[in-house]
């Protein structure tokens, strides 16, 4: 009997992370969708039902900014599913005030990097398990705006910001995505798993939706033809699914016809990222 194979992914509800949803569904991918909102959950099964009528979904719903909530998440999908084939980190936020979250951590740190760095380290026993399997995480050139990275500072930091310097705080959760890809590549090396992560490049949807106005200038881009969505989720359904990535491991991808892109030099200082992967490590022990 056939049993399609089973993709868990974050941020499925919304932006990129939607459109790419429906795409994996229309392949004859199980979706496994981490989700906050129930009612964005369901507004999203609909969605692709209509397309595709049989779609294999299911829901487990987690508050990245509760590291907790993670760990219950990522222990239920273990326990559902024998197999998982791939682990799509896709949930991001751009916050442009500072939040600090009931964790002790800044919203952006814990939604952008510690929640996806916590629930890939517990399903990671699942995905060796189900080789050949792929991790994919959605970076960010925003990353090349973080102004270098001191895990042992960067992860604690909550101090306040304001709309302007929001973007050197989310650059550098960016840069942590990079980092830990990268440094999980090298530790899944000869496991089957391939880890690799990505630029989406410029996208509308679900742009800035802090700001006041985000929904008139989404409207006036959509009209203009800019920041087209379906590229930044195609290249994430690429990574996942195409065979010509079946077996590449440790790469940062570019929305521009999948090509290479050198992380910014902090990025890609292995050192660092071994120091970024240690750090972290400690700050979510107690979520484990």
């Amino acid at each position: 009997m056939f049993s399609p194979k089973t993709i868990v992914m974050t941020g499925g509800t919304n932006g990129i992370g939607r459109i790419a949803a429906a795409s994996l569904a229309a392949l004859g991918y199980r979706l496994v969708l981490i989700a906050r909102s129930e009612i964005k959950a369901e507004a999203t099964r609909r969605e692709i039902l209509q397309v595709v009528a049989d779609a294999p979904i299911d829901f487990f719903y987690t508050d990245f900014t509760r590291l907790a909530t993670v760990a219950e998440a990522a222990s239920a999908i273990a326990e559902k599913y024998e197999r998982i084939d791939v682990l799509i980190n896709n949930a991001g936020i751009h916050a442009f005030e500072q939040r600090v979250t009931a964790d002790g951590f800044s919203e952006m740190v814990s939604v952008n990097y510690l929640a996806p760095w916590l629930l890939t380290a517990l399903l990671s026993q699942r995905l060796v398990a189900s080789v050949p399997s792929r991790i994919v995480t959605v970076a960010s050139e925003a990353s090349r705006r973080s102004r270098g990275l001191n895990p042992d500072i960067d992860l604690y930091d909550t101090s306040p910001f304001t709309r302007l310097g929001s973007s050197v705080i989310y650059g550098r959760t960016k840069l942590m995505d990079i980092m830990f890809s990268i440094e999980l590549s090298r530790r899944l090396a000869s496991s089957g798993v391939t880890a690799n992560c990505l630029d989406p490049g410029f996208n509308v949807t679900g742009l800035g939706r802090e700001l006041s106005f985000a929904a008139p200038l989404e409207r006036l881009l959509n009209f203009l033809r800019i920041g087209d969505p379906n590229r930044g989720a195609g290249i994430i359904v690429a990574l996942a699914t195409q065979p010509r990535f079946a077996s590449v491991s440790g790469g940062y991808f570019s929305v521009k016809d999948a090509a290479p892109l050198v992380p910014a030099a902090s990025g890609g200082d292995v050192g660092a990222q071994r120091r970024l992967w240690n750090a972290t490590a400690s700050a979510v022990e107690a979520f484990k």
